[in-house]
């Protein structure tokens, strides 16, 4: 892929960076993401919903009536299901609902989420995010000079900020992840990227493929 342009806070141009092709310039494989999307969402279920069975539910020792001669069909415990406060017949019960996919699957996901937000003119290199003070308005002010304000953003970064974490929260519609955790959900549903130098660094370290690694079909 050709230079692409790196800006300052104020959106002046402050150098070029050359995106790594396998990243940014990758065959857009789509029908990935929903395999993806669903592992993460699932991954993030508790799955702490619970019933119980006719053998949890307390009382019902003694059959409720004799076995013959009342006229009404017989039972053996007021417990059962079709009794009220009788037991639930296949309730739910704790579960985890995640379930894995191949790691190269996985990538190659992130890797077509991407080279399409790159491909669209959605991706925003910058030099460095700094937010001086614990203050959403200077960090909106940011945004607006970027030319992202009322977008859903999600912006990058290599390490822990504190300061542009707190100011980012109150604003609608932008979350902040870091390049460690940069994933194809959260890719997906904001239409801007706005990336720092460093965490662009971060993330091509972390999704270069060896060469012995071959992408899925």
């Amino acid at each position: 892929m050709a230079s692409f342009d790196v800006v300052n806070q104020n959106n002046e141009k402050a150098g070029s960076v050359e995106l790594a092709p396998e990243i940014f310039s990758a065959k857009v494989r789509r029908h990935l993401y929903h395999a993806e999307v669903l592992r993460q969402l699932a991954v993030r279920r508790q799955g702490t919903h619970s019933t119980k069975n006719r053998a949890g539910v307390s009382g019902g020792g003694a059959k409720p009536y004799r076995q013959k001669g009342t006229g009404r069909a017989r039972q053996g415990t007021t417990r059962a299901p079709q009794w009220a406060g009788g037991g639930v017949v296949f309730g739910p019960v704790p579960r985890t609902y995640g379930f894995k996919l191949p790691k190269k699957m996985r990538r190659a996901a992130l890797v077509s989420a991407l080279s399409e937000c790159a491909a669209a003119g959605a991706l925003i290199i910058v030099e460095e995010l700094e937010a001086a003070e614990y203050k959403t308005k200077a960090v909106a002010g940011i945004l607006s000079a970027l030319g992202v304000a009322g977008e859903k953003v999600l912006v990058v970064t290599d390490d822990a900020k504190p300061m542009l974490e707190a100011s980012l929260r109150n604003l609608p519609g932008v979350s902040l992840v870091r390049a460690e955790g940069l994933n194809v959900y959260d890719v997906l549903r904001h239409s801007k990227l706005v990336m720092t130098k460093a965490a662009l660094s971060a993330l091509e370290a972390r999704l270069v493929a060896r060469k012995d690694e071959v992408d899925p079909t």
